[in-house]
């Protein structure tokens, strides 16, 4: 999903782009991608292969905000299109961004779900926690009421030459059953519009295991 995938906003970005300030002007915008492999929280959407993705976002002064994001899945499995409002802002130094999300799988059957998130971030450090509320998916399965993604990051090193560096440590627990919990480390580093990425996630629950080499261009307009 755009908000938490999109390379260019993970890690180095907690602390700027990925909170709506309440100074901000109300505005929409238009968004557009592409990556070799669209991770999500460590693991592969798109089938360890390229997706192309897009969305609108609508910002007001108050903090307030709403979007739509669609990226191009894997293997067959159509696209992914994700509809989120939240509210974000700052408080002193900590900037929050609080809000729901539900994702839709066109092309997957009893596989949407839907999160209520909560993102934090002082300086350079960030976290963020994720709750799933709602969901279609049905038995003993990942991506059930209850399950909880956590993640902390720090980012924006300046590597010079407006290169800069981020780290995120995440981990999933997964309600229905725990033999689906995994935990991932991933490093980017971004220029402008372009990121490449390093993500590592455990050979447990739906992560693979593998080392995976990430390069991706986001735009905004």
């Amino acid at each position: 999903m755009k908000k938490f995938t999109k390379l260019t906003l993970v890690a180095a970005a907690l602390s700027s782009s990925l909170f709506v300030s309440q100074s901000a002007l109300a505005e929409v915008s238009a968004n557009i991608g592409a990556t070799s492999n669209y991770l999500w929280r460590g693991v592969s959407q798109s089938s360890d292969s390229a997706s192309v993705s897009g969305g609108l976002d609508f910002a007001a002064d108050s903090g307030f905000y709403a979007g739509t994001w669609v990226g191009s899945l894997g293997d067959g499995n159509g696209a992914e299109t994700d509809f989120y409002l939240g509210f974000g802002g700052e408080s002193g130094s900590f900037s929050y961004d609080v809000g729901y999300i539900y994702y839709a799988y066109t092309d997957l059957d009893d596989s949407d779900f839907g999160e209520v998130y909560f993102n934090g971030a002082v300086g350079n450090f960030g976290f963020g926690v994720a709750y799933t509320v709602n969901s279609q998916v049905e038995g003993v399965s990942a991506f059930d009421s209850g399950d909880i993604y956590a993640n902390i990051s720090y980012g924006g090193i300046d590597l010079g030459n407006d290169f800069e560096l981020g780290f995120t440590v995440g981990t999933y627990a997964f309600d229905a059953d725990g033999d689906f919990d995994y935990s991932h480390v991933q490093a980017d580093i971004a220029k402008g519009d372009f990121a490449f990425s390093i993500s590592k996630a455990e050979d447990e629950g739906i992560a693979d295991g593998d080392l995976k080499f990430v390069a991706s261009w986001s735009t905004s307009f």
